[in-house]
This record gives C-alpha cells, structure tokens and sequence, in this order.
C-alpha cells in the first residue's frame, strides 16, 4: 500500500484534513484531554471538546494552538498522530508528504515548530504554505494570473487578509483577533453587564446562534445560563443581538482597520482589479451575522462569503497537491 498526500488545515479552533484523491476526509476541533495524574490521553477532537469546562481538576482539555500556531509541541503531536493514525494515510513502506498551513506573519521559531510536528506525526516531506494564498486557492479564486485577488480569512486565532497576483501574496496583514476573541469578547460582556460567569462553550453558542456585527441587523433573543458572581447560584438571563454587537464591535474595528491597511498598501492597478473582482471571505468568521455587509460598507468594495468557507484551506491544500510543481518550500 502506497501513503497519499495530505493536506492539514491547522488550525486554532479546528484541523481539517485533506487527503489526495478523497477530498476533505477529517473536520474535528483542535482539542486534547489528558489525565494530569497518569499523563494519559483521554480523548481528541469533538470528544474532547464536550469535556471543555466540565471536567474534575485532574482532567484537562487543553487546545494546543493559540492564535494560529502551535502553543503546546507535544500535544499538539498527539494530537497529529492521533488523526494521521486514524486515517491511516502511512503506507506500508512509506511516509505521506503533507502540505500544512500557517499565518502570514508566523516567525521562523514557529515555522519551524509546525514543521517539525508535521515530521514527528509521520510526514515524509512537509510543505508550509501561507494561509490566505490557500484559502483564495480554496475559494475559486485564480491567482496565478496577473490580476489582484483579496481574500480576508477570519479563523479561529488569526484574521489574515491578504492582496495576490501572480501566484503570491503582493501584501498582507494578519492580526491575532478572531474567532476567540470574538469569543472572550462575548463572554467578558455578560461577566462585566449581568455579573454573570459563562463557560467558552456557552459564549460560542451565543455568538453562532445570535450574533451580529451589524446594527440592527438582527433582532434575536436568547437564554443563557450562568453562574451568579454575587450569590454564587446558578442565574438565566435573556440576551439579545444588539448586546453582541456592541460586545464585538471594538474587534470588529480592528478587523476593518487590518484590511483598510492592505488595501493602502496595494499597488493602484491591482486595486482596480478588487473594485471589479471584490473581497472574498474565508473561515468560520466570515459566517458572523452581516460581516460581509459591514466590511463592504466600510472598505467601498464588493464583498462575498465564499460558498464553503469553513472548508476554504483544507480544499486549497488539495489543489496545491495536485499542482505540486508549484509548491515552494518555505525555509
């Protein structure tokens, strides 16, 4: 038996999988829980995610990457080998080559980190490549002609947004506000409003269910149950989108400001072909209640959601291992 080329999508809240000739083979969250006392695995991915604030002390569920590169080495280790295994990608004989992907601004250090994960887990020849290139690849986009493509990619740790032409990134800029800060955002609102503690799990669902980062734009209601931080009793409030929005709305700014950065940057006739093209969103941010519409009012150029947007990378690295020819190694 022969191992396939893979392509990971690692990332700070998911890692996908793409295997060569199957398509997207593995969508689970980028957690790990393990027994302090024994120092065993209990559980990776979705399983593990359930345990996220509701374990005894001696269990932890830890998330081995934060903002988009890896934080923890070993866990994140296990948990590689733990997919790779499970999909039994290794041939017989031989090691897959792995195409994985990582923020535009990842130092050496952290290259290097990721890279030598990829390796440990069972990777032949690992390949690094910018996430935004991937994600436009992903999205449809041609980027190998000489026109400008922007992508803006919000994912779980790093919001990336980058201009492309030629089959490169012309510039960029990626800021470590996402998807988790969205998150804490939400969840310091109630702490500080209702003087109530949620959990990360309970935040989440608030920003998936009835978020918005437009005003106005949505007008829903939800419960939420906590933990009164006066009487110590449990509490249920009921919480509305405008609350979110507001909640979001410094994040959201430096969003905007990131990509009003690269458009300043960018070269004027390749900003021609943006006003034409417009902006393609990528990752799970892109789906926040009225984010294409905000940044399309605040930027004056035509912005889209990808039609898979969660999914973007990991369908990039499967073009990119097809095209291996084009792939540079990054040092």
């Amino acid at each position: 038996m022969f191992s396939k080329d893979i392509g990971i999508d690692l990332g700070t809240a998911n890692v996908l999988i793409h295997v060569k000739g199957k398509g997207i083979v593995l969508n689970e969250p980028s957690v790990v829980a393990l027994d302090r006392k024994t120092n065993q695995v209990i559980a990776v991915g979705e399983a593990a995610r359930k345990m996220i604030g509701r374990t005894p002390e001696h269990i932890v569920a830890v998330r081995p990457l934060k903002d988009g590169v890896i934080a923890d080495f070993d866990v994140t280790e296990i948990m590689l080998k733990y997919f790779l295994n499970r999909l039994k990608v290794k041939g017989f004989m031989t090691k897959p080559r792995i195409l994985i992907c990582c923020p535009t601004n990842v130092t050496s250090v952290e290259q290097k980190a990721i890279r030598e994960a990829a390796e440990k887990s069972g990777g032949k020849k690992v390949y690094l490549e910018e996430e935004p290139k991937v994600a436009a690849i992903g999205a449809g986009m041609n980027i190998y002609q000489p026109s400008g493509n922007m992508v803006i990619d919000i994912g779980g740790g790093t919001t990336d947004v980058a201009v492309l032409s030629m089959g490169d990134i012309v510039t960029s800029e990626s800021i470590k506000v996402a998807g988790d800060v969205f998150d804490n955002d939400i969840l310091q609102y109630i702490k500080r409003e209702y003087k109530l503690l949620i959990g990360e799990r309970t935040s989440e669902n608030i920003k998936l269910q009835i978020g918005s980062v437009l005003a106005g734009n949505r007008k829903e209601e939800m419960e939420v149950r906590g933990r009164d931080m006066v009487t110590g009793l449990p509490r249920v409030i009921t919480i509305h989108s405008s609350e979110i929005e507001g909640a979001l709305k410094d994040s959201i700014a430096m969003i905007v400001a990131a990509a009003r950065n690269v458009l300043e940057k960018t070269p004027p006739e390749l900003s021609a072909d943006i006003i034409d093209r417009g902006i393609i969103l990528t990752g799970g941010g892109a789906m926040l209640h009225g984010m294409e519409k905000l940044l399309a009012e605040e930027l004056k150029v035509p912005v889209t959601v990808s039609e898979t947007p969660m999914d973007c990378v990991a369908l990039g690295t499967g073009i990119m291992l097809d095209n291996m020819g084009r792939l540079s190694k990054r040092r």
